[in-house]
């Protein structure tokens, strides 16, 4: 059993940044960061292995993202900077055996926290 906990969200001005962070607790999985707005589907932003590698999904994010992981403290980080209003969403934190774009692909997740970005 894995639990994860997400934080750093909030609200910011358009070209702002926001640095987000995901604590998991138990043994060490490859983690993700989705998100999702309202009325739409969740979707994937990127992720790391346990080994540390990383891949990115929205071509639009990954200039604009930096994602680390701390493997001694398994955190991984998700530094956004130059955020846009289609940013707006609420921000998931996965956990699976193998890095995925589906959702379905994690079977640990957290409670999310939520990043508005205003014009």
């Amino acid at each position: 059993q894995v639990l994860l906990v997400e934080s750093g969200g909030g609200s910011v001005q358009a070209g702002g940044s926001l640095r987000l962070s995901c604590a998991a607790s138990g043994r060490t999985f490859s983690m993700a960061w989705f998100r999702q707005a309202p009325g739409k589907e969740r979707e994937f932003v990127g992720g790391v292995t346990w080994s540390g590698g990383a891949v990115y999904n929205l071509e639009d994010l990954k200039g604009r993202l930096t994602m680390s992981r701390d493997t001694a403290k398994n955190t991984l980080y998700l530094q956004m900077t130059s955020l846009k209003p289609d940013d707006t969403a609420v921000y998931y934190c996965a956990a699976g055996e193998a890095l995925g774009r589906g959702a379905d692909e994690y079977a640990f997740w957290g409670q999310g926290t939520q990043v508005t970005v205003s014009s």
